[in-house]
Protein backbone atom coordinates (compact mmCIF):
# COMPACT_ATOMS: atom_id res chain seq x y z
CA UNK A 1 0.00 0.00 0.00
CA UNK A 2 3.07 2.14 0.98
CA UNK A 3 4.43 1.81 -2.62
CA UNK A 4 1.08 2.50 -4.58
CA UNK A 5 0.56 5.58 -2.25
CA UNK A 6 3.98 6.83 -2.95
CA UNK A 7 2.93 6.25 -6.50
CA UNK A 8 -0.03 7.98 -6.65
CA UNK A 9 1.77 10.90 -4.23
CA UNK A 10 4.19 11.39 -6.98
CA UNK A 11 1.69 11.90 -10.27
CA UNK A 12 -0.09 14.23 -8.57
CA UNK A 13 2.76 15.72 -7.54
CA UNK A 14 4.15 15.97 -11.01
CA UNK A 15 0.66 17.48 -11.92
CA UNK A 16 0.46 20.55 -9.39
CA UNK A 17 4.43 20.90 -10.63
CA UNK A 18 3.15 21.59 -14.12
CA UNK A 19 0.48 23.83 -13.89
CA UNK A 20 1.63 26.37 -10.91
CA UNK A 21 5.34 26.62 -11.95
CA UNK A 22 3.79 27.77 -15.14
CA UNK A 23 0.86 29.68 -13.54
CA UNK A 24 2.76 31.12 -10.08
CA UNK A 25 6.02 32.53 -8.78
CA UNK A 26 7.53 29.49 -6.87
CA UNK A 27 7.48 30.88 -3.98
CA UNK A 28 3.87 31.65 -3.31
CA UNK A 29 3.27 27.57 -4.30
CA UNK A 30 6.11 25.55 -2.98
CA UNK A 31 5.98 25.76 0.50
CA UNK A 32 2.45 24.90 0.62
CA UNK A 33 1.16 21.90 2.21
CA UNK A 34 0.81 18.72 -1.17
CA UNK A 35 -2.90 19.26 -0.68
CA UNK A 36 -3.17 22.74 -0.68
CA UNK A 37 -0.70 22.83 -4.04
CA UNK A 38 -3.64 20.30 -5.34
CA UNK A 39 -6.60 22.40 -4.55
CA UNK A 40 -4.56 25.55 -5.96
CA UNK A 41 -4.09 23.51 -9.31
CA UNK A 42 -7.28 22.58 -9.89
CA UNK A 43 -8.53 26.05 -8.87
CA UNK A 44 -6.37 27.70 -11.04
CA UNK A 45 -7.12 25.08 -14.24
CA UNK A 46 -10.45 24.95 -13.94
CA UNK A 47 -10.94 28.64 -14.54
CA UNK A 48 -8.53 28.67 -17.11
CA UNK A 49 -11.02 25.97 -18.28
CA UNK A 50 -14.18 27.92 -17.99
CA UNK A 51 -13.08 31.04 -19.42
CA UNK A 52 -11.05 29.62 -22.51
CA UNK A 53 -14.26 27.24 -23.22
CA UNK A 54 -17.12 29.99 -22.46
CA UNK A 55 -15.28 32.34 -24.01
CA UNK A 56 -14.42 30.94 -27.54
CA UNK A 57 -17.77 29.36 -27.72
CA UNK A 58 -19.85 32.52 -27.36
CA UNK A 59 -17.47 33.89 -29.34
CA UNK A 60 -18.34 31.59 -31.78
CA UNK A 61 -22.08 31.58 -31.80
CA UNK A 62 -23.24 34.54 -30.90
CA UNK A 63 -20.89 36.59 -33.40
CA UNK A 64 -18.99 34.54 -35.88
CA UNK A 65 -22.39 32.54 -36.17
CA UNK A 66 -24.78 35.07 -35.37
CA UNK A 67 -28.43 34.34 -36.38
CA UNK A 68 -27.21 31.07 -37.71
CA UNK A 69 -27.35 28.44 -34.53
CA UNK A 70 -29.44 30.98 -32.06
CA UNK A 71 -31.84 33.99 -33.12
CA UNK A 72 -30.72 37.55 -32.43
CA UNK A 73 -33.57 37.93 -29.54
CA UNK A 74 -32.04 34.34 -28.15
CA UNK A 75 -28.48 35.75 -27.19
CA UNK A 76 -28.26 36.74 -23.53
CA UNK A 77 -27.15 40.76 -22.45
CA UNK A 78 -23.48 41.03 -21.53
CA UNK A 79 -25.09 41.88 -18.01
CA UNK A 80 -26.82 38.21 -17.43
CA UNK A 81 -23.48 36.90 -19.04
CA UNK A 82 -21.28 38.56 -16.40
CA UNK A 83 -23.62 37.54 -13.44
CA UNK A 84 -23.29 34.20 -14.35
CA UNK A 85 -19.68 34.65 -13.97
CA UNK A 86 -19.84 36.46 -11.02
CA UNK A 87 -21.52 33.17 -9.60
CA UNK A 88 -19.56 30.74 -11.08
CA UNK A 89 -16.33 32.65 -9.75
CA UNK A 90 -17.79 33.12 -6.23
CA UNK A 91 -18.68 28.42 -6.08
CA UNK A 92 -15.23 28.08 -8.37
CA UNK A 93 -13.33 27.31 -5.03
CA UNK A 94 -15.49 25.27 -3.69
CA UNK A 95 -16.27 23.45 -7.10
CA UNK A 96 -12.43 22.62 -7.07
CA UNK A 97 -12.16 21.05 -3.51
CA UNK A 98 -13.76 18.15 -4.56
CA UNK A 99 -11.20 16.93 -6.46
CA UNK A 100 -8.76 17.51 -4.00
CA UNK A 101 -10.52 15.54 -1.89
CA UNK A 102 -10.75 12.78 -4.37
CA UNK A 103 -7.10 12.61 -5.18
CA UNK A 104 -6.52 12.52 -1.03
CA UNK A 105 -8.08 10.03 -0.83
CA UNK A 106 -6.95 8.29 -4.02
CA UNK A 107 -3.31 9.01 -2.70
CA UNK A 108 -4.35 7.06 0.47
CA UNK A 109 -5.22 3.70 -1.11
CA UNK A 110 -8.89 4.27 0.12
CA UNK A 111 -10.20 3.86 -3.67
CA UNK A 112 -10.05 1.26 -6.33
CA UNK A 113 -8.54 4.38 -8.94
CA UNK A 114 -4.75 3.19 -10.32
CA UNK A 115 -2.24 4.77 -12.27
CA UNK A 116 -1.06 1.62 -14.26
CA UNK A 117 -2.08 -0.45 -17.01
CA UNK A 118 0.05 -3.18 -15.71
CA UNK A 119 -2.52 -5.72 -14.32
CA UNK A 120 -5.24 -4.90 -16.82
CA UNK A 121 -5.71 -4.75 -20.18
CA UNK A 122 -6.98 -2.32 -23.01
CA UNK A 123 -10.33 -4.13 -23.00
CA UNK A 124 -11.16 -4.17 -18.99
CA UNK A 125 -10.08 -0.51 -18.85
CA UNK A 126 -12.43 0.29 -20.93
CA UNK A 127 -14.87 -1.95 -19.51
CA UNK A 128 -14.61 -0.23 -16.65
CA UNK A 129 -14.48 3.23 -17.85
CA UNK A 130 -18.12 2.46 -19.29
CA UNK A 131 -19.00 1.10 -15.70
CA UNK A 132 -17.77 4.12 -13.98
CA UNK A 133 -19.96 6.83 -16.81
CA UNK A 134 -23.16 4.63 -15.87
CA UNK A 135 -22.56 4.83 -12.59
CA UNK A 136 -21.69 8.68 -12.58
CA UNK A 137 -25.01 9.03 -15.36
CA UNK A 138 -27.45 7.30 -12.63
CA UNK A 139 -26.58 9.20 -9.49
CA UNK A 140 -25.85 12.56 -10.98
CA UNK A 141 -29.68 11.82 -12.66
CA UNK A 142 -30.64 11.22 -8.92
CA UNK A 143 -29.01 14.32 -7.45
CA UNK A 144 -30.09 16.61 -9.93
CA UNK A 145 -33.96 15.23 -9.32
CA UNK A 146 -33.90 15.25 -5.95
CA UNK A 147 -32.58 18.74 -6.15
CA UNK A 148 -36.27 19.44 -7.86
CA UNK A 149 -38.00 17.60 -6.32
CA UNK A 150 -37.22 18.35 -2.02
CA UNK A 151 -38.63 21.97 -1.78
CA UNK A 152 -35.76 23.35 1.02
CA UNK A 153 -32.91 21.67 -1.24
CA UNK A 154 -34.28 23.66 -4.73
CA UNK A 155 -35.31 26.69 -2.58
CA UNK A 156 -31.93 27.18 -0.62
CA UNK A 157 -29.56 25.61 -3.49
CA UNK A 158 -30.72 24.48 -6.46
CA UNK A 159 -32.81 27.56 -7.57
CA UNK A 160 -29.89 30.03 -7.33
CA UNK A 161 -29.07 27.91 -10.83
CA UNK A 162 -32.98 28.07 -12.13
CA UNK A 163 -33.21 31.73 -12.56
CA UNK A 164 -31.66 31.24 -15.86
CA UNK A 165 -35.15 29.73 -17.41
CA UNK A 166 -35.02 31.13 -21.07
CA UNK A 167 -33.20 31.19 -24.28
CA UNK A 168 -31.96 34.75 -23.99
CA UNK A 169 -30.97 34.27 -20.21
CA UNK A 170 -28.65 31.03 -20.51
CA UNK A 171 -25.38 30.44 -22.31
CA UNK A 172 -22.16 28.29 -21.95
CA UNK A 173 -21.28 30.85 -18.59
CA UNK A 174 -24.60 29.45 -16.91
CA UNK A 175 -23.02 25.98 -17.40
CA UNK A 176 -21.08 26.38 -13.51
CA UNK A 177 -23.58 29.09 -11.97
CA UNK A 178 -24.42 27.27 -9.05
CA UNK A 179 -25.07 27.61 -5.69
CA UNK A 180 -21.20 26.22 -4.58
CA UNK A 181 -23.15 23.03 -2.54
CA UNK A 182 -25.16 22.45 -5.51
CA UNK A 183 -22.02 21.78 -8.21
CA UNK A 184 -20.82 19.87 -5.65
CA UNK A 185 -23.59 17.71 -4.97
CA UNK A 186 -23.67 16.64 -8.26
CA UNK A 187 -19.98 16.09 -8.78
CA UNK A 188 -20.03 13.31 -6.01
CA UNK A 189 -21.11 10.23 -8.23
CA UNK A 190 -18.00 11.11 -9.57
CA UNK A 191 -16.04 10.24 -6.28
CA UNK A 192 -18.75 7.30 -5.11
CA UNK A 193 -17.65 5.67 -8.36
CA UNK A 194 -14.05 5.57 -7.21
CA UNK A 195 -14.99 2.99 -4.63
CA UNK A 196 -17.01 1.09 -6.57
CA UNK A 197 -15.49 0.79 -10.03
CA UNK A 198 -10.96 0.81 -10.88
CA UNK A 199 -10.12 3.58 -12.79
CA UNK A 200 -7.35 5.14 -14.15
CA UNK A 201 -6.24 8.33 -12.19
CA UNK A 202 -5.80 10.26 -15.30
CA UNK A 203 -9.15 9.11 -16.54
CA UNK A 204 -11.03 10.23 -13.23
CA UNK A 205 -9.22 13.98 -13.27
CA UNK A 206 -10.21 14.00 -17.09
CA UNK A 207 -13.90 13.67 -16.90
CA UNK A 208 -13.88 15.81 -13.72
CA UNK A 209 -12.56 18.58 -15.73
CA UNK A 210 -14.85 17.24 -19.11
CA UNK A 211 -17.62 18.25 -17.06
CA UNK A 212 -16.59 22.29 -17.31
CA UNK A 213 -16.87 21.76 -20.84
CA UNK A 214 -20.15 19.85 -21.17
CA UNK A 215 -21.56 22.15 -19.08
CA UNK A 216 -20.95 24.94 -21.13
CA UNK A 217 -21.96 23.31 -23.90
CA UNK A 218 -25.45 22.01 -23.10
CA UNK A 219 -26.28 25.76 -21.58
CA UNK A 220 -26.15 27.09 -25.30
CA UNK A 221 -29.30 26.11 -26.14
CA UNK A 222 -28.17 24.62 -29.90
CA UNK A 223 -29.83 21.43 -30.28
CA UNK A 224 -27.49 19.04 -32.08
CA UNK A 225 -30.17 16.18 -31.79
CA UNK A 226 -27.47 13.30 -31.88
CA UNK A 227 -28.78 10.19 -29.97
CA UNK A 228 -28.80 9.14 -26.62
CA UNK A 229 -26.63 12.87 -26.21
CA UNK A 230 -28.31 15.22 -23.49
CA UNK A 231 -27.85 17.78 -25.66
CA UNK A 232 -28.68 21.77 -24.90
CA UNK A 233 -31.86 20.94 -26.56
CA UNK A 234 -33.18 18.78 -23.94
CA UNK A 235 -31.37 20.60 -21.29
CA UNK A 236 -33.38 24.29 -22.11
CA UNK A 237 -36.30 22.31 -21.61
CA UNK A 238 -35.61 21.39 -18.52
CA UNK A 239 -34.59 24.99 -17.14
CA UNK A 240 -37.98 25.94 -18.89
CA UNK A 241 -40.10 23.17 -17.51
CA UNK A 242 -38.39 22.12 -14.51
CA UNK A 243 -40.05 18.64 -14.53
CA UNK A 244 -38.10 17.13 -17.16
CA UNK A 245 -34.84 15.79 -18.84
CA UNK A 246 -32.49 15.90 -15.67
CA UNK A 247 -30.17 13.46 -17.16
CA UNK A 248 -26.22 14.70 -17.38
CA UNK A 249 -24.77 12.85 -20.46
CA UNK A 250 -27.63 10.80 -22.14
CA UNK A 251 -31.31 10.83 -22.13
CA UNK A 252 -31.42 6.92 -20.84
CA UNK A 253 -32.02 8.03 -17.23
CA UNK A 254 -35.11 10.13 -17.87
CA UNK A 255 -36.04 7.50 -20.53
CA UNK A 256 -35.94 4.38 -18.30
CA UNK A 257 -37.69 6.65 -15.44
CA UNK A 258 -40.18 8.46 -17.63
CA UNK A 259 -38.66 12.04 -17.77
CA UNK A 260 -37.74 12.48 -21.08
CA UNK A 261 -39.18 15.01 -23.01
CA UNK A 262 -38.06 15.29 -26.65
CA UNK A 263 -37.17 18.95 -28.03
CA UNK A 264 -38.75 18.02 -31.76
CA UNK A 265 -41.34 16.59 -30.41
CA UNK A 266 -42.52 19.68 -28.46
CA UNK A 267 -41.27 21.83 -31.97
CA UNK A 268 -43.97 19.62 -33.56
CA UNK A 269 -46.41 20.15 -30.96
CA UNK A 270 -45.88 24.09 -31.01
CA UNK A 271 -45.88 23.95 -34.58
CA UNK A 272 -49.32 22.17 -34.76
CA UNK A 273 -50.98 24.29 -31.98
CA UNK A 274 -50.11 27.24 -34.13
CA UNK A 275 -51.93 25.70 -37.35
CA UNK A 276 -54.85 25.07 -35.69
Amino acid sequence: MAADHNHFVTETSFYNRIVLSHLLPASLWETLPHFLQTWLRNYLAGNILYFISGFLWCFYIYYLKLNVYVPKDSIPTRKAMLLQIYVAMKAMPWYTLLPAVSEYMIEHGWTKCYTTLDHFNWFLCFLYIALYLVLVEFGIYWVHKELHDNKFLYKHLHATHHIYNKQNTLSPFAGLAFHPLDGILQAVPHVIALFIVRIHLITHLSLLFIEAIWTANIHDCIHGNIWPVMGAGYHTIHHTTYKHNYGHYTIWMDWMFGSIKNPLLLEEDSFNKETK
